[in-house]
């Protein structure tokens, strides 16, 4: 393939993995603007995160 069809691809790609990170990065907070304004009541519904001591990941509890 000709090299410059290659950089347009690389740059395409490019384009749409920064356009995919900067939505999930929008998604993300705006979910942490609604808890953030969440009442204390509605806080304390929410679930709390644990790390799990086998895998180290954080589950609910």
């Amino acid at each position: 393939m000709p090299p410059l069809i290659l950089v347009l691809a690389g740059l395409l790609g490019g384009a749409a993995l920064v356009r995919l990170a900067a939505k999930e990065g929008r998604r993300i907070n705006r979910e942490l603007d609604e808890a953030r304004q969440a009442s204390p009541d509605e806080r304390e519904a929410m679930p709390k995160l644990r790390r799990d001591p086998e895998t180290g990941a954080f589950r609910p509890h």
